[in-house]
């Protein structure tokens, strides 16, 4: 049966996902299944269209000078990805911060880049570090630190099955580089001020 697809990524990738589903040994004529090779082509789209996105113009798009030097965090920012190794999801929060110098940013824009990245094929560890390269790079803060804790279904669901693992990466640059600010850093994302 041919499906209508939208474009010719989409009509590849819904090809590629047809023969996959054919060679697990299921029928892609069976009534459940005669959409699903066009749906998971669009979902996998959807789930990588972070390479359609450019976090260093998110940024710039959004920033503002201000005399403002104290460190600024958002932190619990949703974070979903793609295992590279397995194509399978890892899912967590991010926690950003940085010390402005001369420029903020807008706070969703920090949200945004996020995004970028982690809408791709990924390794946690490559993504914590891109994060915090690209605000690094385009806003030139006195220092800027990421945490990521995420749960990765590659070992929930397969291999080692350890449902309550929670990797955990982190990477500083400048001023986040010493003890104290750090700490302080960490203390604050770890509190419930909201409450």
């Amino acid at each position: 049966m041919k499906l209508e697809t939208e474009n010719p990524t989409t009509e590849t990738l819904t090809n590629c996902f047809q023969e996959i589903i054919q060679s697990v040994g299921e029928n892609t004529e069976r009534e459940g299944l005669v959409k699903t090779p066009l749906r998971a082509a669009k979902a996998m789209q959807f789930l990588t269209h972070g390479y359609q996105m450019d976090p260093e113009a998110i940024l710039k798009s959004a920033m503002f000078q201000e005399q403002y030097s104290e460190m600024v965090i958002v932190k619990d920012i949703e974070m979903y990805s793609m295992c590279e190794h397995h194509l399978l999801p890892f899912f967590g929060r991010a926690h950003i911060a940085y010390i402005p110098n001369g420029y903020i940013v807008g706070l969703s824009k920090l949200g945004r880049i996020v995004d970028a990245y982690s809408r791709r094929l990924q390794v946690q560890e490559r993504l914590t570090h891109q994060i915090l390269d690209c605000i690094q790079q385009t806003l030139n803060p006195m220092g800027v630190a990421v945490v990521i804790e995420a749960k990765h279904l590659c070992m929930m669901m397969r291999g080692v099955q350890k449902q309550n693992s929670v990797a955990t990466t982190s990477a500083f640059t400048g001023e986040f580089a010493h003890d104290r600010t750090r700490a302080e850093f960490i203390r604050l994302i770890a509190a419930d001020l909201m409450n």
